[in-house]
């Protein structure tokens, strides 16, 4: 046996057992999401809509927040100009649905890099309600979202809670490979690490959240700077002790229908950006694809093919958990190994390069997890 072989033999161990923690943590969310809630709550709350673009099927995910069945909501979108595409569609349904109370702010050009974050903190200078609900364009909930958010958020000591998504992909191949993964490796990581060491992040595209909380951590001044604000706004509250979960309300993210150069710019924008916000646990990410980590380990030792039999059982009940029992969502086979083999190479890219490509800007990545306008001079905090 090579020592190659070796080292690869026990990466692939880690990684059969990693999906073990995923079948665990799994039944551990299901038992919380199912466990007796506090009463129901009719707290008010503000939902901040940041908009660029008409996104595919855009009208129709807007349209789910005006139809909620709950007694007292108010909606706020933000655009950076007038003539934004998406402001015809706020227009339309505002039309449509004159008794909710809402709002469309222009914001004009943003004066730091993360225009989501300036588009969030005008809103929530505008927002009425203490209970927030930051949810990106491309989100569709059901009738009773905003009900399921009050009930858990009855309880005073949650300040933070971060929904997890069932990703929905477009008609192009490469959109339904990401959402394949979206609902089998990144559900996953998120399940594990709440496992192992509690909720101490946040990730969009929908997080609700307490004013109090978001003052605490200094508010969007302090997360202006980071491409990763969602991560760092979850991780700064754990940190004053605030009460974060993983909320048992799950969103629809649909996530368009890119070609293969503007998908392959995105995941490799995400690989690089979460590689600085979580440098240990990229780095552990390798333990979450054993598929590759198997195939390697043949092309070091032929004679090992059998570890492949046991290789795609334990990714098949892993991903199952994740994609069937958690988000009700089809497991689609041959994506799934498509997608596993993908994912595998941009991560060994994401180690490479700090520079991204976001909505036709160039941005270089700082080592903290910030970023600025590439060419642009490092300012201080």
């Amino acid at each position: 046996m090579s020592v190659v072989a070796a080292i690869l033999a026990s990466i692939l161990a880690g990684s059969l057992v990693y999906c073990v923690l995923i079948l665990l943590a799994a039944r551990s969310y299901l038992s919380a999401a199912t466990a007796p809630r506090a009463p129901a709550s009719d707290l008010p709350i503000s939902i901040l809509k940041p908009l660029a673009g008409r996104d595919l099927g855009l009208e129709e995910n807007l349209r789910t927040f005006f139809t909620q069945d709950y007694p007292s909501c108010e909606l706020l979108f933000a655009v950076r100009t007038e003539n934004d595409p998406a402001v015809d569609v706020v227009h339309k349904l505002q039309a449509e649905f004159p008794a909710i109370a809402s709002t469309l702010i222009v914001t004009g050009k943003p004066p730091y890099a993360n225009a989501k974050v300036y588009s969030l903190d005008r809103m929530l200078a505008q927002a009425r309600h203490d209970l927030v609900v930051m949810s990106d364009s491309d989100i569709r909930v059901g009738p009773n979202f905003l009900a399921g958010a009050a009930a858990e958020f009855a309880d005073p000591n949650i300040a933070l809670a971060t929904c997890p998504y069932r990703a929905i992909g477009g008609p192009r191949l490469w959109s339904a490979l990401e959402a394949e993964g979206m609902n089998t490796e990144f559900i996953g990581g998120l399940l594990v690490a709440r496992l192992l060491e509690g909720v101490k992040f946040a990730v969009g595209p929908t997080i609700i959240a307490r004013k109090e909380m978001l003052a605490a951590i200094g508010g969007f001044d302090r997360l202006k700077d980071y491409l990763a604000e969602d991560f760092m706004m979850g991780k700064l509250a754990a940190e004053l002790g605030y009460g974060v979960i993983l909320s048992s309300n799950i969103v629809e993210h649909h996530i368009g229908s890119e070609n293969l150069r503007v998908n392959f710019i995105h995941r490799l924008r995400w690989n690089r950006s979460t590689r600085r916000s979580r440098p240990a646990g990229y780095v552990g990410q390798l333990f979450t694809n054993p598929l590759p980590i198997a195939l390697l380990v043949v092309a070091a030792q032929p004679a090992w093919w059998p570890v492949l039999i046991p290789t795609l059982l334990f990714r098949g009940f892993a991903a199952w958990a994740t994609s069937k029992t958690i988000l009700d969502q089809k497991l689609h086979w041959v994506r799934l190994l498509l997608q596993d083999l993908l994912s595998f190479a941009f991560w060994i890219a994401g180690f490479f390069g700090n520079t991204i490509m976001w909505r036709g800007h160039r941005y270089k990545l700082l080592p903290d997890g910030r970023f600025v306008v590439a060419g642009v001079k490092e300012s201080g905090r």
